[in-house]
């Protein structure tokens, strides 16, 4: 398994995103953003549902 991203870094990259959002919105402005891959890597990850606000793809990475 490999290891979480910064929540700071992942939000960072985030930024910008109009919610709610699909998973493919999320990885899409990841990528945009130039995340690194172990961002990306846990953001491919998430399950494929709406996320309502920045949190609940927070608390889907790092099973908050």
């Amino acid at each position: 398994m490999s290891e979480n991203p910064n929540p700071i870094e992942l939000q960072k990259h985030l930024g910008g995103l109009d919610y709610p959002v699909s998973k493919e919105d999320v990885v899409r402005r990841a990528e945009e953003s130039g995340a690194d891959g172990t961002v990306l890597e846990a953001l491919r990850g998430l399950p494929e549902k709406t996320f309502e606000k920045p949190t609940d793809v927070t608390e889907a990475v790092f099973g908050g």
